[in-house]
């Protein structure tokens, strides 16, 4: 095993606060031996972009051993890499890369399921008396034969597939080969657990846990109640899905998980200076468990919610709201926050199919993102302003896309390769005749080659206003207090030892004026706006900001 680059004496275990995460979804970042798909070597080659972008960090999406029926979310080895994405020793060589450019590195850990293929699960259906029998969730069915209850799959369907072996339903949250753990038992935690240290011997730095809040289940296996129609929200679920039809209080947010998140930061103290970020996944409750938590410093150090990765459009009251209920729900808390990732429609789209002017659209909400109070995460591509993509059925490969067609066309539109050259054969993804994805070809004209050294493109906005940001400690780690504003107008202030900023952006297509809150302001340069100053107004143009300190 390769050591783990040398760290400083003293690691800052604080690192984590205000973090700038740049997350890679693996498939499609950077393929280095023409196959198609992007692997591990691929993003060892593309971390000086990642370096000068600014991030601290990077999240890599799974990479473990699977049989891709959920592109690595279904992890049939814990402990080894793919060979679709390399190998331990290119994983290693990653890390030292990372290390060495001073990027922290944060795998995805999937635990709440495995696949149907990794061998707890062989053996544990192979019969109802073997040493791992009750590793996962069976249950007898009802005395007509139906599943033991109502529960759904997020994915479609019920949540209990039959077995033949066992003459018993298994429990799986998502794909049927994707059976969930019981995390009840002890040895299923152990085990998990064990995997966790495995990677942080090699050196990473920490963890983006996936649906953390669906780690238990109700033991007693009770009926999820009805949801009131007014209150079904289809950020869980796209709206189609009948999973929002149900109160999840049963198949997942369970007591229990407390004790077990305790379990896990205990681990993560075992090594110096890790964190980890966990996805809430709850539409109705998720910032209500993300403060439960992220509360003490005993658990989580920051979890993330759907607020702003929902389709409701982003709004200066949606954005007060949000950080208003967070810090409700977790006044100890630390919250993580995203507008994109590689499950949901790319929020330049999502939010602005009736923008005109796409890149100053993207550059405002890039700068509304890193001014929040919370550490964040920039989803690849999304730097470049990229938008949802359109695949054609006979290009799809989401099997969730697959099963709600055409009212839910997947996850695939968010998920297509990342273009670095205009130029270059499939913008330089990859030298194969095909990639796993269709490129379109409205991203090539948009690729790191077109924008970089652009001063008015959306990436040079992102370098800037990173580099910006991480000169003030108030808009790394400061509280953040909302001034009242009108008219699309969105305004607070981040305060920290002594120093405070004033964030101010103009949410609408057209100028607006802004009244400065009460004191001496003094606007600031280098964020990349440019504002007018009228006395105790500023002028903002359409999609504008404007900062200032106050003296």
């Amino acid at each position: 095993m390769t050591p783990a680059a040398a760290s400083p004496a003293t690691p800052d275990k604080d690192w984590w606060r205000g973090a700038v995460i740049y997350q890679i979804y693996p498939r499609s970042y950077q393929d280095s031996n023409g196959d198609g798909i992007g692997d591990l070597k691929g993003i060892t080659a593309r971390l000086p972009y990642i370096a000068r972008l600014g991030a601290d960090a990077i999240w890599i999406s799974p990479f473990f051993t699977s049989p891709m029926k959920d592109f690595g979310y279904d992890v049939s080895n814990y402990v080894d890499v793919d060979p679709m994405f390399g190998t331990l020793s290119d994983f290693d060589a990653m890390i030292a890369e990372a290390h060495r450019l001073g990027i922290k590195v944060m795998i995805d850990l999937v635990i709440s399921h495995t696949s149907d293929q990794h061998a707890w699960f062989v053996e544990s259906r192979s019969s109802r008396i073997n040493a791992k029998s009750d590793w996962y969730v069976w249950s007898d069915p009802k005395p007509d034969g139906t599943p033991p209850n109502n529960w759904l799959s997020i994915f479609g369907g019920s949540a209990w597939a039959w077995d033949a072996t066992r003459m018993q339903y298994y429990l799986h949250n998502f794909l049927t080969s994707q059976p969930d753990l019981n995390m009840h038992n002890p040895h299923v935690q152990d085990a998990v657990l064990d995997s966790a240290r495995f990677w942080l011997k090699r050196g990473v730095d920490g963890f983006r846990l996936d649906t953390i809040n669906f780690y238990f289940h109700d033991r007693h296996l009770r009926d999820n109640p009805p949801l009131a129609p007014e209150r079904r929200n289809a950020s869980t679920a796209p709206a189609v899905n009948p999973y929002n039809f149900q109160d999840h209080l049963y198949d997942k947010n369970q007591p229990e998980n407390l004790e077990f998140l305790k379990r896990f930061r205990a681990m993560l103290e075992e090594f110096p200076a890790i964190a980890a970020v966990g996805e809430v996944g709850d539409s109705q409750y998720g910032l209500e468990i993300a403060g439960q938590y992220t509360s003490g410093a005993d658990k989580m150090q920051m979890c993330y919610a759907f607020e702003f990765l929902a389709p409701e459009p982003l709004t200066p009251e949606l954005v007060a709201a949000t950080q208003a209920a967070f810090e409700k729900a977790a006044p100890e808390g630390w919250a993580c926050w995203a507008f994109s990732n590689h499950d949901v429609v790319r929020h330049v789209s999502r939010w602005g199919a009736e923008v005109v002017d796409r890149q100053a659209f993207a550059k405002l909400l890039a700068s509304v993102l890193l001014t929040q109070r919370g550490s964040v995460c920039i989803y690849q591509g999304e730097e470049l302003g990229l938008t949802e993509a359109d695949i054609a059925y006979e290009d799809l490969q989401d099997p969730y896309g697959k099963e709600f067609w055409p009212e839910f066309k997947g996850r695939d539109g968010c998920r297509t390769p990342m273009v670095w050259d205009t130029l270059a054969h499939h913008a330089g993804f990859s030298t194969a005749e095909k990639t796993w994805l269709p490129i379109p070809v409205e991203h090539t004209l948009t690729a790191v080659s077109v924008q970089d050294g652009h001063e008015e493109s959306v990436l040079e906005h992102y370098r800037r206003f990173l580099h910006f940001r991480r000169q003030f400690p108030a808009l790394v780690k400061g509280k953040i207090a909302f001034h009242a504003s009108a008219d699309g107008q969105l305004a607070y202030t981040r305060q920290w030892e002594g120093e405070e900023i004033l964030c101010a952006f103009n949410m609408t297509a057209e100028e607006r004026r802004l009244t400065l809150p009460e004191g001496n302001w003094e606007e600031m340069s280098g964020h990349g706006f440019t504002s007018q100053r009228d006395g105790g107004e500023v002028l903002l143009p359409a999609w504008g900001a404007c900062f200032a300190r106050k003296a």
